[in-house]
């Protein structure tokens, strides 16, 4: 039994489950041993019902003719077709699993892993790795220049379909050494520590998603592939390319990013950029030659003052990160720079920004001024039409649990896939608070609803989320 694994209770713990398929049904079915080393082995499950496929002939979307999508939802959760108690099943086998995830979630955040520290991120994506196989994946890791990224692949019940791509990280705005003065810890209904929410919950409810269907015997309906990136928490600069290269051909994209506080999933996300302002002077002595220098902080200071009326314009938003310069105080600082990170609600809003960033200009006599995007993310605007997040809430509904969808402010891998009006959501994480902040939480309450939530929007069939396949 692999360590890695989230492993859910034994059936028998409960009571019998009419859902779970024998031990023998399983052997006949011709599952593989090999699969996992949950508690059960994924099977085929029934034929699926083909109004639910975007990708075959069908009847038109309910929603799009103004009917109640809901039923059409719960039919496919709960009817004999699909698997006859499936809500039921999965609710259950949720609660009895969620111990295990919530320890899983805990462990993943005791091992550090801040952007741009390659040790710690290929260590996580190691265990990573190995908890992903033990639940039937086929896994692999893409080198990256500050540490391995990871693709993640599940067959489906039929791998003729387009797949599910699902977007994460692993790595974190915590420096290496924050344990030591702000330990995980579980108390009072929050399991709390440096990167639980933002993103070791996400990475831990899938895992245990996945080990759920293989507990109950099923496969999720159509090939799921996850991208796991190192470099999220700096915009991705290096992830983006597997993102990129994952979205032709998918049928939905879910980001496993953490959702609003009260639970809402999120539809739309602001675009971002990260910028460098860097500026070249003239160095000199302070007191004996301070006219021959031309001072790069002042510089900067005086460009980040005009700069901030970047932010005065509507849908821009602007965070001056980090700036440093100068050597002495004695010194005329002949080199400085800032980094800036802005966020945009719309595409003209971005372009606008980038265009006043590209060309600034020397405040003073021989200094020089320069602008570098670090990496960019494009908006991703709220739409009209949200047949995923109908589907969603309706799955929701039939798990007996509330649910709805808002436009976010953070940006996040999401945005590459909802810009190009890609079925997206986002928010699909732990539920808690207090990302990027020290009361960074998760609700351990909200373990068990997360990952039965998963499991169907998982192993039940999407209904046509586009007209154009």
């Amino acid at each position: 039994m692999s360590p890695h694994t989230v492993i859910p209770a034994e059936p028998g713990a409960t009571g019998a489950d009419p859902a779970a398929p024998s031990t023998a049904d399983r052997a006949a079915e011709g599952g593989d041993p090999a699969n996992t080393a949950a508690a059960a082995r994924p099977v085929a499950a029934a034929a699926p019902v083909p109004a639910e496929h975007p990708d075959r002939p069908s009847r038109p979307d309910p929603g799009a003719a103004g009917l109640p999508e809901a039923p059409a939802a719960a039919r496919a959760l709960s009817a004999p077709p699909a698997l006859p108690g499936l809500p039921q099943a999965l609710s259950a086998r949720a609660r009895t699993m969620a111990g295990a995830v919530r320890r899983r979630c805990a462990a993943l955040a005791a091992m550090e892993s801040p952007s741009g520290d390659a040790l710690r991120l290929d260590a996580l994506a190691e265990e990573l790795s190995a908890g992903f196989r033990a639940t039937g994946a086929a896994v692999r890791r893409e080198a990256g220049p500050a540490g391995d990224h990871l693709l993640a692949e599940w067959p489906g019940q039929d791998d003729s379909l387009r797949h599910v791509l699902v977007v994460a990280h692993h790595d974190t705005v915590w420096p290496a050494g924050t344990l030591a003065d702000w330990p995980v810890e579980d108390r009072d209904g929050r399991l709390s520590g440096p990167g639980v929410l933002d993103m070791k919950g996400g990475l831990a409810l899938l895992e245990g998603a996945f080990a759920l269907l293989a507990d109950l015997g099923q496969r999720p309906h159509r090939p799921v592939r996850l991208v796991v990136v190192s470099d999220e928490e700096v915009g991705s600069p290096d992830g983006r390319r597997l993102v990129e290269r994952q979205l032709p051909g998918a049928a939905a994209v879910l980001g496993l990013e953490p959702p609003h506080p009260d639970g809402r999933l999120k539809t739309a996300r602001r675009g971002s950029t990260r910028v460098r302002l860097s500026v070249t002077g003239k160095e000199a002595h302070a007191g004996l030659a301070a006219a021959e220098g031309v001072s790069a902080v002042d510089e900067l200071v005086d460009q980040l003052v005009a700069v901030r009326s970047l932010a005065r314009q509507p849908g821009t938003e602007l965070n001056t990160g980090r700036i440093t310069g100068g050597t002495r105080a004695n010194v005329i600082a002949g080199r400085a720079e800032a980094e800036l990170g802005l966020r945009f609600a719309t595409a003209e809003a971005q372009r606008r920004a980038l265009d006043t960033l590209a060309h600034l200009t020397a405040l003073r006599p021989g200094a020089k001024v320069r602008s570098e995007v670090l990496s960019s993310r494009p908006a991703w605007p709220e739409r009209a039409a949200n047949p995923l997040l109908r589907h969603v809430r309706s799955l929701a509904a039939a798990l007996g649990q509330q649910l709805d969808g808002a436009p976010a402010g953070g940006a996040g891998d999401t945005n590459l896939a909802g810009a190009r009006g890609l079925p997206t959501l986002d928010g699909l994480g732990a539920v808690g608070a207090g990302p990027h902040a020290r009361h960074e939480h998760v609700l351990v309450d909200q373990f068990a609803p997360r990952i039965a939530l998963l499991a169907a929007l998982l192993a039940v069939p999407l209904p046509r989320l586009r007209e154009h396949a």
